[in-house]
């Protein structure tokens, strides 16, 4: 079964399932469906701002696409949901990510 279709399945039963519209969204950025990619990340995060990975990757989905102004607003985002659930490693990375984008 196609890995969309397979996560697909799972949020028609969980809308909210915030690991099935992440991994969406991954495979879609990986097939270079870029807009289809940021509406799922964009939902994942409306549905759950706590989900870290998500600002990380679509971040990085927008910076792929040329978008850096979004990527920037992205990566501040989740660098401020990183500090609140204490994940410094998820931090470090999107600071990383930002330094080098806000050049």
């Amino acid at each position: 079964m196609d890995k969309i279709a397979g996560l697909k399945e799972i949020l028609a039963l969980d809308p909210k399932n915030s690991f099935a519209r992440y991994g969406i969204a991954v495979e879609l950025a990986a097939r270079g469906d870029t807009a289809g990619a940021l509406a799922e990340f964009d939902a994942l995060l409306a549905n759950d701002p706590d989900y870290t990975a998500g600002y990380f990757m679509s971040a990085q989905t927008l910076a792929s696409a040329g978008q850096t102004t979004e990527a920037i607003d992205r990566l501040k985002a989740g660098i401020g949901c990183a500090a609140r659930s204490g994940n410094s490693h998820a931090l470090s990375e999107m600071q990383a990510m930002l330094d080098e984008l806000d050049r």
